[in-house]
């Protein structure tokens, strides 16, 4: 009797009706506002560039700061993540459509904020803090909601 279940479970399960469910979020709460998402972006560029300021002049004496620099490069790295993430799990997940107008421009606008904001992990550079503000402010114009005034 149970060799006869196991064979016909998988069947029942292929022949089942599959449902389609479309929505906006991964979870869709309507709490998310393409703005506050952009707006916490900018507040962790805002805190990259400050922890490269300060990983570079902490590092003028690294042993007397061992714990302060590690502090600012964590959070440097985190903040960066964070970016990342958004963009991965916001924007490129659930914001992003096949069929909107200017589907590959925007593609590639995440792609350059996504490897960008690596480039801030692996280093204090600022040439690549100062690239990660104009694309988030690309980023803003690209996928930002305009308000009615």
């Amino acid at each position: 009797m149970k060799r006869t279940f196991a064979l016909l479970l998988p069947a029942v399960f292929a022949l089942a009706p599959v449902a389609e469910i479309s929505a906006h979020c991964q979870v869709p709460c309507g709490i998310y506002d393409d703005n506050n998402v952009i707006n916490s972006m900018h507040t962790d560029w805002v805190t990259i560039e400050k922890a490269a300021k300060q990983i570079d002049e902490l590092s003028k004496d690294p042993s007397a700061n061992a714990h302060q620099l590690t502090r600012w490069i964590m959070n440097k790295e985190s903040h960066a993540q964070a970016i990342q993430d958004k963009v991965l799990n916001y924007f490129l997940a659930q914001r992003l459509k096949p069929d909107a107008d200017g589907y590959v421009e925007k593609l590639k606008l995440c792609h350059e904020v996504i490897v960008t904001a690596m480039k801030c992990k692996q280093s204090t550079d600022a040439a690549n803090v100062e690239a990660l503000h104009d694309l988030m402010h690309k980023f803003e114009d690209a996928f930002g909601e305009k308000e009615e005034k």
